[in-house]
């Protein structure tokens, strides 16, 4: 019975540190990643879709993305939804490639980022918990059933403490390699 509650709230606690991954790629430091661009959708054919499906997406150089879009009418609408995406990016096109470079970002820009990157992760810490909470309560509710001893109960209630610190700390560990990130000049 405990078994399948610790590994559901294992599984669920994994799948809040890889939304934090992904909310992490989007935040955008002065290099560029072809990742950047992942949430960013553009019109084809009457359906949303990300950019990676209708265009080749490289990195130039540190400071440059290059988008190829596969058919040369989609040229103009991809230039135009990274303009138009939060990313806050001035695309150029030559021809049938688009050149996307990355702005320095300034002092006050870095610290903003920051301030998003550790409300993103408190967000993670705050799912976290609640999982906790799900999976104690779960516990309790056995106990009360009778289905398990106490016992148990206080092994399954430390096993999900020892998880919850285990994704905790790696929660804290990525937010402090985005800030490192961010901050380098």
């Amino acid at each position: 019975m405990t078994d399948s509650i610790k590994k559901d709230a294992k599984s669920r606690m994994g799948k809040s540190i890889e939304a934090l991954r992904h909310e992490m790629a989007k935040i955008r430091t002065g290099r560029a990643h072809t990742s950047l661009l992942d949430h960013v959708t553009v019109e084809y054919y009457g359906s949303e879709v990300p950019i990676s499906q209708v265009a080749n997406v490289n990195v130039e150089d540190a400071r440059t993305l290059t988008v190829t879009p596969w058919e040369q009418a989609m040229v103009g609408k991809v230039e135009k939804a990274i303009m138009t995406s939060d990313l806050g990016l001035n695309p150029a096109t030559a021809g049938t490639v688009i050149r996307v470079p990355m702005p320095a970002l300034t002092e006050e820009r870095r610290k903003d980022l920051v301030k998003v990157v550790r409300n993103e992760a408190e967000n993670a810490r705050v799912a976290i918990r609640n999982i906790r909470r799900d999976a104690n309560n779960s516990l309790k509710a056995l106990l009360k059933d009778k289905e398990i001893s106490e016992d148990d109960e206080h092994r399954g209630q430390d096993e999900i403490q020892k998880l919850t610190d285990t994704h905790i700390e790696e929660v804290d560990r990525i937010l402090a390699e985005k800030e490192k990130e961010l901050m380098e000049v």
